[in-house]
Order: structure tokens, then sequence, then C-alpha cells
């Protein structure tokens, strides 16, 4: 996944996904794909390419990070294809994203409204197939305490959300537990009060959970 330290979201595709759409004769085929940089679009981009070698058209298009946004129209009218595909990823919110469009070209002329509307149908089709998931920015934390003030932090967890990520049971507990970012604060303050300061918690890192 993607490093995304300042966003507080990350919404992206859930896996694969696959839809068929016919226009006329035409028969319109969506894939879309979660991918974690551009060599990943590049390649799923290869793999569908080579899948449907025969096919007139694989147009595609692609998000990835904060920048970088590709398309192509493969043949196709310039902004009757690419464009729409990545219409599609912008206006869905997702992100490290790439949708491959093949079009088997069914003998009857679509027209440059024709193809918008088919692009974009099989692409939103294979985005809905694929599923949109959310991840939620979340801190790792370490907390090193005694047996008795484990049992006493265990009771007051729940209220924060928390996973608890592992727990080391040596002459001390070390428990590593990870939460929503904005929970942190509120979490600190609570071991500061449950146990008058002698209980320190340590930041580990951060990471994206699913939502």
């Amino acid at each position: 996944m993607t490093n995304r330290e300042s966003l507080a979201a990350y919404v992206t595709l859930g896996g694969e996904g696959t839809a068929v759409f016919e226009e006329k004769r035409s028969e319109f085929i969506g894939y879309a794909a979660h991918i974690a940089n551009e060599a990943e679009a590049q390649a799923f981009v290869k793999r569908i390419k080579a899948k449907h070698h025969d096919a007139r058209h694989n147009v595609f298009a692609y998000v990835c990070g904060d920048s970088v946004q590709r398309y192509s129209d493969d043949g196709e009218p310039q902004g009757t294809a690419g464009i729409p595909v990545l219409d599609v990823i912008r206006k869905s919110g997702i992100t490290d994203a790439c949708i491959v469009v093949t079009r088997y070209f069914g003998g009857i002329l679509l027209g440059a409204g024709g193809l918008v509307r088919a692009y974009t149908a099989a692409a939103k089709a294979a985005v809905d197939d694929a599923g949109i998931v959310t991840y939620e920015q979340y801190v790792e934390l370490r907390v090193v305490l005694s047996y008795g003030d484990y049992r006493k932090l265990l009771a007051k967890l729940p209220a924060f959300g928390t996973l608890t990520d592992a727990t080391d049971f040596a002459s001390e507990v070390t428990l590593d537990i990870a939460m929503k970012a904005t929970e942190e604060a509120r979490f600190r303050d609570a071991v500061r009060e449950l146990f008058a300061g002698r209980v320190a918690v340590e930041k580990r890192g951060e990471r994206y959970d699913k939502q």
C-alpha cells in the first residue's frame, strides 16, 4: 500500500474486478485492480493486453499516489476512451487503481458520445465488481507495565477501539497495540491519568487498517 502519512483515510479498490458491457454489438470488457505503484499498473495493463491481443482496442487509465495519472485511448478518437476511464477513477474517490477496458468492435460505429458512455459504463462496472475499501490511519503504540497495571489498562482498551498486535509476558508485560490516529491523544491522557504518569506510551509507527 502506498505510504500516505498525511491522509486520515486511504480509499482504493478491494481487489480485482471484471465486467462486460455491450453496445450495438461492440463488447467492452472492463478490468479494475488495486496497484501499489506505477510499475504494477503497467504490468496489469500489459497482462490484459496480452490476454486480449486480438482486440481492436485496450484502453487504460491509472492513478498512483497523489501525482501520477496516466491514460491511453489506444487508437480510439481522442477524448472518447482514456479520459472517460480516468474520470471513473477520479469520481470514485479512489487512488492506486488501474482500469483497462478492452473493446471488440461489433461493426457499428458508436460515435463520440456512444464511446464515452460505453467506456464509462464498462469501467464503472469493473470498479463496482472490485469493490471500494477505505483504510484509516492507525498509530502503533507500545506500553510496558506491571501485571497489575496491565489488568487495569486491559479494561480500558475497548473504549479506544484498539487492536492488539502482540503481548509479551515476561518480568513485565509488553503490550503492542494499534488504534485510530485520532484516538492517540485521548489514550495518552487516559494512561497518564490512570497511572499518575508512571507508565510511558511509546509510538512505534503508523499504518493503514481497513475501516
